[in-house]
């Protein structure tokens, strides 16, 4: 561990340019420009000029309401697009379970449970119970997708709203013409993909769905998995397919030939044991060592218990796409940051979160949370070599390093978003990666 005087630790990494920034969910880049899609309220969207890459300047800010949460952004051209969600989803889940996690307990003990017990059995901290308890009689219909013209990034104007319902959009993909929704919608249980055909800006039109059959229970579909948490983080669209995280139900592939009635190719689950929900499921642009592939990283969970693994990678093959296989793993060791466990635990996570989507070259740029940012050669995908990371410093006020996002610009320059403060551009100068054949 390689701690420089500035107090990151890097190895084959170095800092081009750094700005104090609300905390991020997302990053992307376009040319000269940076966008990021802040966490907390009321900070939703920031475009930063990065012309100069050793001096980000934010242009303009969009700013949103308490309730909502715009942590996801994709650019092209002169559209962007923005998630709308429920900023306290999460609570508002939690406090209308409390009636029934209660009654179970009672049922057990013989008496009424307090609430140091239901916070024991639910995995959270017993002053958390009575902001639950607020939270299960909370609405939110402002859940959708924000459709903006970015002609002029310091004055992005909004063009259309497209509403989904539910907890609203959590991340997306977009490919100029359609968007890939991971979303809440009335009807189904928890998120499902929903595409969208933009063709038209200013008139969004809703071009198919999909779901993991259980989950349209207004259709009569009964769940069988009881509380485990079966829903779509977010699809990837590589050619004609979607490559699709599906949280606690691992991941999904999906022929989309036919845009107006995607199909599944093929489900894969490995949970359990494994208890980090799956977050993105990224497909390698060629093949290497003869096999098409796909990268997978689980996302470690805010609340998570002291037995769990933290959350790591995955390599697949998909050579055979309807029946994708493990080869190999990749990790780190907690040992392997300065930055230890802080309270409350949701702000100082570690473990895996996010890779970045669009891979060129054999090389798999993974966030880290306390980790900071990790670089890993799959080359010989039997067998990932780290090759290269960097771990910031908390950004002002804070206490802990949450890389959480990161994206590799057309130059190879790598931004890096912490979920808490702070937008690093860094340069990768280790060993030079396997390029796709010409």
């Amino acid at each position: 561990m390689l701690q420089k005087a500035d107090g990151t630790v890097s190895h084959n990494v170095e800092r081009v340019g750094h700005v104090d920034i609300p905390g991020g969910g997302q990053v992307v880049v376009q040319g000269d420009l940076a966008f990021v899609g802040h966490m907390d309220p009321p900070y939703g969207t920031s475009i930063l000029d990065v012309s100069d890459r050793s001096n980000p300047k934010v242009v303009s800010t969009l700013k949103v309401p308490p309730h909502l949460h715009s942590h996801k952004v994709r650019v092209h051209g002169d559209i962007m697009l923005i998630n709308s969600e429920s900023y306290r989803r999460h609570q508002i889940a939690a406090g209308k379970k409390l009636q029934e996690v209660a009654d179970a307990l009672a049922a057990r003990l013989g008496r009424a449970a307090s609430d140091a017990e239901i916070a024991h059995e639910m995995n959270y901290r017993p002053e958390d119970i009575p902001v639950l308890r607020n939270a299960a009689s909370e609405a939110f219909q402002d859940g959708g997708l924000r459709i903006y013209n970015i002609a002029d990034p310091k004055n992005p104007k909004e063009i259309s709203f497209f509403p989904t319902g539910g907890n609203g959009v959590h991340r997306f993909d977009f490919d100029g013409r359609y968007a890939y929704l991971s979303t809440g919608i009335e009807g189904y249980l928890r998120n499902i993909i929903v595409i969208v055909d933009l063709s038209d800006p200013a008139r969004p039109k809703e071009v198919s769905r999909w779901w993991l059959p259980g989950q349209w229970i207004a259709g009569g579909e009964q769940p069988g998995w009881g509380d485990l948490r079966f829903e779509c983080h977010h699809p990837l669209r590589f050619g004609d397919r979607l490559y699709v995280s599906y949280h606690a139900a691992g991941m999904v592939i999906l022929d989309i030939s036919d845009i107006t009635k995607p199909k599944m190719l093929s489900h894969y689950n490995y949970h359990p044991p494994f208890v980090s929900s799956t977050h993105t499921c990224a497909r390698m642009p060629f093949r290497l060592d003869g096999m098409d592939l796909a990268i997978v990283i689980d996302e470690q969970p805010g609340r998570w218990r002291p037995t769990q693994v933290p959350a790591f990678g995955w390599v697949f093959d998909v050579s055979d796409e309807k029946s994708p296989k493990p080869l190999s793993t990749f990790s780190m060791s907690e040992q392997e940051t300065p930055w230890r466990l802080e309270e409350p635990a949701g702000r100082s996570r570690f473990g895996a979160h996010q890779c970045h989507e669009r891979m060129t070259d054999s090389l798999v740029y993974t966030t880290w949370f306390r980790g900071g940012l990790r670089i890993t050669d799959i080359r010989n995908p039997r067998r990932p070599e780290e090759v290269g990371y960097f771990i910031p410093t908390p950004g002002p006020g804070e206490k802990s390093v949450q890389s959480n996002d990161v994206c590799v610009a057309d130059d190879g320059l790598i931004y890096l978003i912490d979920r808490l403060n702070g937008l690093d551009i860094l340069e990768y100068t280790g060993p030079e990666a396997q390029k796709q054949p010409s």
